[in-house]
């Protein structure tokens, strides 16, 4: 049944609609003044927000801060008006734009940046990745890394060297950051049509999983979990290898926190496979305090790399911020 707090939501979104598109629209006519265009968006989302979902926000997304409480229906709505223009318009001043957008004050503003960065990975992908990078630096919520691994993905998929970026992630000090290298797996699947995604190699993508397994981090063990089970969809056969490999990790050295990944990544591998797994980590539970047992994480500790990376990840990403006036 629908509850009424769904219906009251439905609601506001088909009465909005209509405005999310003129917002976008209107949008459309401002993407060469930036300074113009982030006031006009900052303004339009104000008219757009519903309070009850503002108000939700820090519960279900903690560390949001500010935001207006726009509606993921409505905010789709203004990109699809607004990506014509986009499209029409020089990258380089796109990607002005979107250096104006990450700097904003609150969250649905600054997602708006993925609109104009999507358009320029083609044509100006290194600017891109820098201002990506600042993005995922200053990433202190879940939705916003969620958002920032979609674009990601895509971005990966054009130029395969970049699988390099989240190969550096994986040492960062910051979960959220260590959270974007899964969601982003989990995203790389969805940026290409259904009928080629049996073609992608899951080796490199479960070999990057197992240097997080293990993490003690519960946003950054959700996005592997998420990563896993939307692998298991076109390679149920190796995915299940994996955990099984991964089972008798957790099993030797009741690895709660390895266990709970397992658990959480069974939905689409066959039945009897998921009985297996499910009742090989059967009573594996996390300790309270117990730390992290990942790859990633010994590795960052023995050498100092999450210090290491930190750096390396700073000087890129602003290195875009240093070049404008």
């Amino acid at each position: 049944m629908t509850s009424e707090v769904s219906r009251a939501a439905a609601a506001f979104v088909t009465g909005h609609l209509p405005a999310a598109r003129a917002l976008g629209e209107e949008l459309a006519d401002l993407v060469t003044v930036p300074i113009q265009f982030v006031e006009r968006l900052d303004t339009g989302l104000a008219t757009l927000a519903d309070p009850p979902y503002a108000i939700e926000q820090e519960r279900v997304a903690p560390g949001s801060g500010p935001v207006h409480g726009v509606r993921w229906p409505l905010l789709h709505a203004l990109e699809r008006a607004l990506t014509p223009a986009l499209e029409e318009t020089s990258p380089s001043l796109l990607i002005d734009l979107a250096g104006r957008l990450v700097d904003a004050e609150r969250r649905e503003t600054r997602l708006v940046a993925h609109a104009c960065l999507r358009v320029t990975l083609g044509d100006e992908p290194e600017r891109s990745w820098q201002l990506l990078r600042r993005m995922a630096r200053a990433a202190d919520d879940w939705i916003s890394v969620d958002t920032l691994a979609e674009t990601l993905a895509q971005g990966i998929l054009r130029e395969p060297f970049r699988w390099a970026e989240l190969e550096q992630l994986v040492y960062s000090d910051r979960p959220m950051e260590r959270r974007l290298v899964g969601a982003t797996l989990a995203r790389i699947p969805y940026a290409l049509p259904r009928s080629d995604r049996r073609r992608l190699d899951p080796g490199p993508v479960l070999a990057l999983i197992g240097q997080l397994m293990g993490e003690v981090d519960a946003q950054v063990r959700a996005a592997l979990s998420w990563a896993l089970r939307e692998w298991a969809r076109d390679h149920a056969g190796a995915v299940e290898s994996f955990l099984t490999a991964q089972a008798t990790v957790a099993v030797d050295t009741r690895d709660g926190a390895r266990a709970w990944v397992i658990r959480d990544s069974l939905a689409h591998l066959p039945g009897p496979a998921a009985d297996r797994l499910r009742a090989r980590v059967a009573g594996i539970r996390r300790r309270p305090g117990a730390p992290s047992t990942s790859t990633a994480a010994g590795i960052a500790a023995a050498f100092g790399l999450s210090a290491l990376t930190d750096q390396v990840v700073a000087s890129q990403g602003d290195r875009y911020a240093r070049s404008q006036p």
